[in-house]
């Protein structure tokens, strides 16, 4: 089967009216979360300000927005300085059946090409919008072979085609034209694991500027007659035949095209950290208000995770994940993030800043952290689950089970959730934004499918 025209096909045909109500809301409140994440970023996000700069350097046309920064480039260089932003703070959302943060890149690309456009409006960036994270998460679910096994890193690589779905879609192109843009997306996207390896390195943190400029570059080049190839998706060399040794699911990826909208079941996050340290959070934040217990009385605690790859590289190694070294490094941590929740009451931004990194309270609280691995099928690939025991000093054992974490569908954070935790992202804006714009902007976006021109939402960004 040609999957790479049944999905081009699927991105040409589907309009706004076809979507559920459930997705476009789902899309708006992904919209006014990445732009809160980004908006915090500009000032807390590590290595950001560089691809900031560098964008600016290059001049050319000013066509669009880079947030927070009253500065406008070419579309291309404002996707690749806002994706640098996106998920530098590890705060946007996720989808954890897939794997993958569905709106990282198609969010920057996104809000580039339709300023750049200069007619697009609420509609087409919903509908843009909701395809690309789709067709991210759609991949992601279908990936019957783990990448990383083989050196590759996928969210970034997953999420360049989200950006190039969202990108061809609002350019207009055709479903053979889209098949091209994802052919030069494939010659483009790329992440090695070894982001993950280097206890100082922030490159997790930005990966999504270069999957989101490939995204944007991919449709405008083909849009002024650059031709690709034929099957970028299923092809002996094409994404999965490269990144997964092509064992993948036909069925999974094309399963109810425009029916069954898999980004509608992304989480939000309630806190700044890597999805996977959640339920962790949650355990210990629950554990220590219903004790009443602080960190005089903790002892020791211990965590139990799932053995998939991910899960480990949330504990090991164990004491490089106690003292993190960066920020990115400390969000992939669940005994630093254990160890925030139990000294602070809670995790926000400020817990990550270089100093915060340094806290002895919390450093000590997470030195008594350990980890158990173990073969739990059930808990093989979650970051939905988790357990926390606490023994205390006076020789009480405590303990949570958490199977429903909060910010999932089934969990979810409420509006009123999401536009404070958007305000909050948006006090740390290098770029002053008074609380009347703030008011404006949450208004623009949760009412989106209104807006006749996306440039009245990037002018006040």
């Amino acid at each position: 089967m040609n999957e790479s025209f049944a999905l081009a096909q699927y991105i040409y045909e589907t309009d706004y009216d076809d979507l559920p109500h459930e997705a476009a809301d789902v899309t708006k409140k992904a919209l006014l979360d990445g732009i809160g994440v980004i908006l915090g970023a500009t000032t807390l996000g590590e290595g950001c300000r560089l691809f900031v700069e560098l964008a600016k350097r290059g001049g050319g046309k000013p066509e669009s927005t880079i947030i927070g920064f009253n500065a406008r480039v070419p579309s291309y260089m404002a996707a690749f300085a806002n994706g640098a932003m996106a998920h530098a703070l590890d705060f946007e959302d996720a989808h954890e059946g897939a794997l993958v943060h569905s709106n990282a890149a198609p969010i920057p690309a996104g809000l580039a090409v339709a300023e750049a456009t200069g007619k697009t409006g609420g509609k087409e960036l919903i509908t843009a919008l909701t395809l690309g994270s789709d067709i991210v998460c759609r991949l992601g679910l279908a990936l019957k072979d783990n990448p990383l096994d083989h050196g590759w890193y996928t969210p970034p690589i997953l999420g360049a085609f989200g950006a190039t779905a969202t990108a061809s879609k609002l350019l207009g192109l055709t479903p053979e034209q889209i098949v091209d843009a994802l052919s030069l997306c494939l010659c483009q996207a790329t992440c090695t694991a070894e982001i993950v390896s280097s206890p100082r390195s922030y490159m997790r943190a930005v990966r999504d500027s270069f999957a989101a400029k490939s995204g944007v570059l991919s449709a405008l080049l083909v849009k002024d007659g650059v031709r690709g190839f034929d099957y970028p998706i299923e092809g002996k060399a094409g994404l999965f035949g490269l990144f997964a040794n092509g064992n993948y699911d036909s069925d999974v990826l094309l399963k109810d095209l425009g029916v069954t909208f898999e980004s509608a079941n992304i989480a939000f996050k309630p806190w700044p950290s890597c999805r996977g340290t959640h339920a962790y959070i949650q355990g210990a934040i629950e554990l220590a208000r219903e004790g009443n217990i602080g960190p005089e009385d903790i002892e020791a605690v211990k965590v139990v995770v799932g053995e998939s790859p991910l899960n480990r590289r949330l504990c090991e190694p164990l004491e490089r994940k106690r003292h993190p070294a960066v920020a990115i490094d400390a969000k992939f941590s669940i005994p630093f993030t254990v160890a925030v929740a139990l000294v602070r009451g809670a995790v926000t931004l400020d817990h990550f800043t270089a100093d915060a990194l340094k806290s002895r309270e919390v450093l000590q609280i997470a030195e008594r952290v350990t980890c158990e691995v173990i073969a739990d099928e059930v808990w093989k690939h979650s970051s939905e689950e988790g357990y926390v025991e606490m023994k205390l000093k006076d020789g009480e054992v405590k303990s949570r089970n958490i199977r429903l974490v909060y910010g999932q569908p089934l969990n979810p954070m409420d509006a009123q959730s999401l536009i404070a935790k958007f305000k909050n992202c948006a006090s740390y804006s290098e770029k002053k934004i008074p609380e009347k714009t703030i008011q404006e902007i949450v208004q623009m976006v949760m009412n989106l499918e209104g807006l006749t021109h996306i440039g009245q939402l990037t002018e006040v960004l």
